[in-house]
Formats: structure tokens, C-alpha cells, sequence
């Protein structure tokens, strides 16, 4: 029976506000949490940034060991649905639970933040990695794919906006001076919102494609992935456009509150960066129908490389920030939707090639690498700003100054003009894609003697 609109759009929805419940939570750690621990919670900086490394690479293990789980679940659910039924409730109270300041002297806050946070990632892990793996059993079409990966980013971002410019009202309002108390209860409204629209996406997302296979082992899924190129250049991507996003919300706060000296426009700016991209993002389905998806991407990272050269030059001027922020986030949307349309089909290719899907392992390793990338970034961040003589609520000095500069602007527009090159240089899944999904559709895999997708010209 013909699936309806109603339906369709039922599903849309349901798929993207899982999005919009994991970055309630996403938003208030990349954005302020590590201020939470320096500035609230009085951890120092350096082993805050070390303790980020540490927790990001461990739960970057377990969203690996998650891939796994999934693609051996079977369930009158489907494989990815039910963990966002198993992991709603916790989700919500570990958010919570990372933003409470305990009666603790320094060594017991660090503890008590590494378990929390910890926790926490895991829980993260539990409802992000089956979700993200989800979009290839929704469906085979790749301009649905497309229309999905995009309401995604739209409830993403709806969700990641009412963070951003909601946090620091909420925390004033609802600590009446104090930040301790402000951003605890400002986490529990967050935490209760994310496990009711997890619940709500759990009733309304179906998994109408089942696939059979064998039980899936390490050493199956890396028989897949080692001859799935296309994911290669993918996976290296990832450090790089992941580590720009990582460097600049890590950073947001202390350059807006330091270097600019204007903490109002720390709202304004993380408002735009969650809001704009919306703008963004409703272009991609329309680009994408004129455009290869890795064309997609560049025009994306170019706009955003343009947004942060546009804030280099204004320095401190207000409003040349905003106007570069809209920009960059403007070219973020763009680039984030498409990313995530991308991520799926190297899924179809591993299929296609060696007959195995890989849809959670690979989902979950790019979870990892992603993980790997926030890591890295967080700890860099909490590097520089020690070693250049970074002191919380006090004026920084002209070298502390310049390193939340670099880890707000400078690091970040690198990263993005290597990301570029990646994929422009090295991607060319796109060229092969619509033969390799004909293929499936019909029931075959790649012919016997089939050279692998050409992912090395040059453009």
C-alpha cells in the first residue's frame, strides 16, 4: 500500500526531533560546559581539557561496541528504534545530573564531573549512535534520504537555537544570581524536554526496510570496511569538519566574554549559529537535485570559510562579527545537512561491495572519530588557554587573548580548507551512486572483477 503524505511527514518529523532531543543536550555541553567547569564549578582549565580527552576517547570505544549491538539487534522494532526507548529517561537525568555543583573540594568536583560526564557521553551513545544509523533502514530513495537529513537539521537546530539563546536567560533568571543553581535547574528543563521528544520519536519512526544477514563480528564488519574507500575519505573528513565546529563551540564563550568583552553578545551570536543554519539547510534539497552532493559540501564550507574570514577582520567590532557569523552559519547548515545525507551512502557501497551492512558499525566508528575530534579539540582548547596564562574572571593577558582567538577563528578555518580538499580531491562515491543503487534495487552486488570507486582524481 502507497505510503501517504500524513505518514511520511509523521515519520520526517518523529526521525528529526530525536535530533532535536539530542542536541538540547549536545548544545549545553559543547557550548557551556567547559565554562560550567572552569568558571562555575572552579575545575582548572588544564585538567578540564584533559579529562574531555580522556571521556571523549573512552566513549568513543563504547559508540564502537554500540555499532556492534545494533547491527546484531532484532526486534519487532527494528534494529536502531528501541534504544531510543532504553535510553530516554537516563539520557535526561544524566544531563541534569553533570550540571549540579557538589559540596565537593577540587579533587572530588573532578571526579564527580568525569563520572557524570562520563555517563552521561554513554547515554549520549546509546540514543545518538542508533539514531544516526537509523536513516538507512527508513528507506532506499536517496531524495527521501535528502528530506530526512534535512528535517533532521531543522529540528536539530531548532533544538540547538532554544539552547543558545535560552541558556544564559534561564540561568539568570532561574538562579537569581547564582550560576550553580542557574544552570542546574536550567539543565533539568533541558533534560525533562529531551526525554519527552525521545519518547515521542520512538512512537512515530518505523524501519520498513529489514535486511538478513549473518550475526555481525569484528572481524565481518572489517572485511566490509576495509574495502569501502569511498568511507575512508568520509572518516578522515570527519576529524576535520567535526574538529572545526568542536574548536569554535568550545571557544564561543570565552571569546565573546573575553576577547570581544561584550558577554550580551555571546546570546546573540550562539543564536545565530543555531538559528541560521536552519536558512542553510532548506536550500539542500533543492541544491542537491542541480548538484553532486560533494559540490553540495563545498559550496557549504566555502560560504562558512568566507563567514569566518569576514570575523577575523572585524576583530571586535560587533557588528562585523554578527554579519560574519551569519554567514558562517549560513554555509554550517548547508554543509551539516549534507553531511548527514552523505554519511548513508557509503553504507549502500559496503553493500554493494561485499554483500554486508555495516549500517551500525559504521555509523558507530563515525561516532568515534567524531568523539576523537571533540576530544581533541576540547583538550587543545584547555592547552592553550593554560599554557598562555588564561585566569578565570580576571582581564587575560595579550597571549591568553590570542589563543582563544586561534581556537575560535584560526584553528577552525584551517581545518575547513583541508575538509575542502578532502572531499573535493579524494570523494567520488557520488559519480558511481545512482549504478551501484540500481544494482542493489535489482538484487546485485558489484561484479566480480569491479574496480572500486575511483575516489582519487583529481577534479
Amino acid at each position: 500500500m502507497a505510503e501517504t503524505t500524513f505518514e511520511r511527514w509523521k515519520q520526517r518529523v518523529g526521525y528529526g526531533i530525536a535530533d532535536l532531543s539530542c542536541n538540547l543536550v549536545w548544545q549545553l555541553i559543547s557550548l557551556y560546559l567547559m565554562f560550567f567547569y572552569t568558571d562555575v564549578m572552579g575545575l582548572p582549565a588544564y585538567y578540564v581539557g584533559l579529562m574531555f580527552l580522556v571521556t571523549r576517547l573512552v566513549d568513543g570505544v563504547a559508540d564502537v561496541l554500540m555499532g556492534l549491538v545494533i547491527d546484531n539487534t532484532s526486534t519487532r522494532w527494528g534494529r536502531c528504534r528501541p534504544y531510543l526507548l532504553i535510553g530516554a529517561v537516563p539520557f535526561g537525568l544524566l544531563c541534569i545530573l553533570a550540571f549540579y555543583v557538589p559540596d565537593f573540594g577540587t579533587t572530588g568536583k573532578l571526579v564527580y564531573a568525569f563520572v557524570t560526564y562520563l555517563c552521561l557521553s554513554f547515554l549520549y551513545t546509546l540514543v545518538n549512535i542508533p539514531f544516526c544509523a537509523m536513516l538507512p533502514f527508513l528507506t532506499n530513495d536517496s531524495g527521501e534520504r535528502t528530506t530526512l537529513s534535512t528535517v533532521r537539521i531543522l529540528l536539530g537546530s531548532l533544538g540547538a537555537t532554544l539552547v543558545a539563546v535560552a541558556t544564559l536567560p534561564l540561568v539568570s533568571a532561574l538562579g537569581n544570581g547564582n550560576q550553580a543553581h542557574g544552570f542546574f535547574y536550567t539543565a533539568i528543563v533541558f533534560g525533562v524536554i529531551a526525554t519527552f521528544f525521545l519518547l515521542v520519536s520512538f512512537r512515530n519512526v518505523k524501519e520498513s526496510i529489514s535486511i538478513t544477514q549473518e550475526r555481525m563480528t569484528l572481524k565481518r564488519a572489517w572485511t566490509s570496511l576495509r574495502s569501502n574507500r569511498p568511507w575512508f575519505v568520509f572518516a578522515i573528513n570527519i576529524f576535520l569538519m567535526w574538529g572545526a565546529f568542536f574548536f569554535q563551540t568550545g571557544a564561543l564563550v570565552y571569546f565573546f566574554h573575553y576577547y570581544v568583552g561584550n558577554v550580551e553578545l555571546t546570546a546573540v551570536v550562539a543564536g545565530i549559529s543555531t538559528f541560521v543554519p536552519l536558512l542553510g539547510t532548506l536550500t539542500v534539497p533543492m541544491l542537491a537535485k542541480r548538484m553532486k552532493k560533494r559540490h553540495v559540501y563545498l559550496v557549504a564550507s566555502a560560504i562558512n570559510l568566507l563567514g569566518m574570514g569576514v570575523m577575523i577582520v572585524a576583530g571586535a567590532n560587533s557588528w562585523g562579527l554578527v554579519i560574519g557569523a551569519v554567514i558562517l552559519s549560513l554555509g554550517a547548515g548547508q554543509r551539516t545537512a549534507i553531511y548527514f545525507s552523505m554519511q548513508a551512502d557509503p553504507v549502500d557501497y559496503g553493500v554493494w561491495k561485499t554483500g554486508i551492512n555495516t549500517a551500525g558499525i559504521l555509523t558507530s566508528i563515525n561516532g568515534f572519530l567524531g568523539k576523537v575530534a571533540m576530544a581533541g579539540a576540547g583538550a587543545i582548547i584547555g592547552v592553550l588557554l593554560s599554557s598562555s596564562g588564561y585566569v578565570a574572571n580576571e582581564v587575560q593577558s595579550n597571549s591568553a587573548m590570542l589563543a582563544i582567538k586561534a581556537c575560535y577563528l584560526y584553528i577552525p578555518a584551517l581545518l575547513i580548507v583541508a575538509s575542502m580538499i578532502c572531499i573535493g580531491r579524494f570523494y567520488r562515491l557520488d559519480d558511481d551512486y545512482e549504478r551501484i543503487r540500481a544494482d542493489l534495487d535489482a538484487g546485485r552486488g558489484a561484479p566480480a572483477e569491479a574496480p572500486a570507486v575511483a575516489i582519487a582524481k583529481t577534479a
